[in-house]
């Protein structure tokens, strides 16, 4: 039997689609739905656009049949405005009839109320919408298209305890065939000896061929003044250095090195190989899409401070790379001279770019890094993705427990989707980190706070 769903606001203002996403069903948009989207038309973010692109889908809608009345959607289901706007019933005296939340609840219990044999379903990425269509007995979920488990996420690691003799026996040899399970390209192994640190390896593994062989690209040498301190590391690098793996993934925990990792590969293959062009580094700027506007000072000086994490971590790099390459010459004692970040910005070989302008741009052969990538919505993160031109490499770092936006969780951000998605694509990599190197101290709060 036909179902029918009623759809909250933010629903529409995630994804200007969802009328498709329930084929063969009633979907119903109240009509207080399309006055709360009237506050967002004029914006010029992610939201706006989406509720531009409703309105214009409901204004093509229209010239079949009233919306009132219900219009014939192309997946065969029905559309339909609801014009009630008002608490009405029983329901009058439980729910503030000036709370928009309320009104659309309301209509989605009269339409329950009027169809005691379908069943009504409330929509809403909000959940206290969700809790109160609940308390009022309706039934409500949440609209999760593009949701994974993330308690199953793809690791891109596959951990085998053995004993150390396994180990060694593992590094003298320089192909082994794959019996340990392991399915998707890229997709690294670990073996290690249970509280024996020094007793490890760690593999890749080449589907094509179904064997497994030991780290092609990083050999544990020290990349723009950084080494991979735990085999988790040591596989990013790997990935990051690899010119075939054309988008990276790497997740973790706050102080597990993904964003350092990921700014050292770019520096190496941008300006030490001259592999790419130039090295792009972005982030969202929250909310994203937002007018960074209401500062002094040039576009710069606007988003610098959103923008600092960034600075620090290549200002680390940099420093680490001068200190390596101090000379002491026989009787003098001085400094290599290297290039400071603001001339390498200035060059041209460094671009630090937040997220709000890169849409319409068409990036050819240029290693991006893209921060706090767990920020996004899989939308936004499609339109980042289909920036990329030829021989450019994309690079995703972010914490999927650190969310900042509304509406998004560690199930549905676009970083999840991503890892889950691009799991098994031959040109795709990813890491997930777990053990924090910042200091113990970070380590430990990221651990127990």
């Amino acid at each position: 039997m036909q179902k029918i769903y009623v759809f909250d606001t933010n629903v529409i203002i995630h994804d200007s689609s969802a009328i498709y996403a329930y084929p063969k069903d009633k979907i119903v948009i109240p009509i207080t739905v399309i006055e709360e989207m009237d506050q967002f038309k004029k914006g010029l973010d992610e939201k706006s656009r989406n509720a531009r692109q409703f309105s214009r889908i409901l204004d093509s809608l229209r010239q079949q049949n009233s919306l009132a009345k219900g219009v014939k959607l192309k997946n065969g289901g029905i559309l339909q405005i609801s014009l009630a706007h008002k608490v009405d019933g029983d329901m009058n005296d439980i729910l503030i009839s000036d709370v928009n939340d309320n009104l659309i609840l309301g209509t989605a219990y009269r339409f329950k109320k009027d169809n005691p044999n379908q069943e009504v379903i409330m929509v809403s990425k909000d959940a206290n919408v969700r809790i109160k269509a609940d308390a009022i007995g309706l039934k409500a979920i949440n609209y999760e298209t593009e949701a994974i488990n993330f308690e199953e996420l793809y690791t891109g690691v596959l951990k085998k305890e053995v004993n150390g003799a396994e180990v060694e026996d593992f590094k003298k040899q320089s192909e082994v065939k794959n019996t340990f399970g392991l399915s998707c390209y890229n997709q690294f192994l670990l073996l290690y000896e249970k509280d024996k640190f020094k007793h490890n390896v760690i593999a890749k593994y080449h589907k094509d061929e179904n064997i497994v062989r030991p780290l092609q690209f990083y050999k544990g040498e020290s990349i723009w003044g950084v080494k991979a301190l735990n085999p988790e590391q040591e596989a990013a690098f790997d990935i990051l250095l690899d010119d075939s793996i054309q988008i990276v993934s790497l997740i973790g925990i706050a102080g597990t090195g993904k964003t350092l990792l990921a700014l050292a590969a770019g520096l190496q293959k941008t300006i030490q190989e001259e592999k790419y062009t130039k090295l792009i580094v972005t982030r969202p700027i929250f909310p994203l899409g937002k007018d960074i506007g209401y500062l002094p000072g040039s576009k710069k000086e606007k988003y610098n401070p959103w923008m600092q994490p960034i600075y620090d971590n290549m200002e680390i790099l940099l420093q680490s790379r001068e200190s390596q390459e101090e000379t002491k010459e026989k009787g003098k004692f001085g400094r290599k001279k290297t290039s400071s970040l603001d001339e390498f910005l200035d060059y041209g070989f460094i671009e630090l770019e937040p997220l709000t302008y890169i849409r319409g741009r068409s990036l050819p052969d240029q290693f991006m890094i893209v921060d706090e990538a767990q920020n996004l919505t899989p939308h936004e993160m499609k339109t980042i993705i289909t920036r990329a031109g030829d021989r450019t490499k994309v690079v995703l770092t972010g914490d999927p427990y650190q969310i900042d936006i509304p509406y998004l969780d560690s199930e549905s951000n676009g970083l999840s989707v991503v890892v889950d998605k691009f799991k098994d694509e031959k040109i795709s990599g990813h890491v997930t980190l777990v053990k924090g190197e910042r200091s113990v101290l970070a380590d430990m709060a990221a651990k127990y706070l």
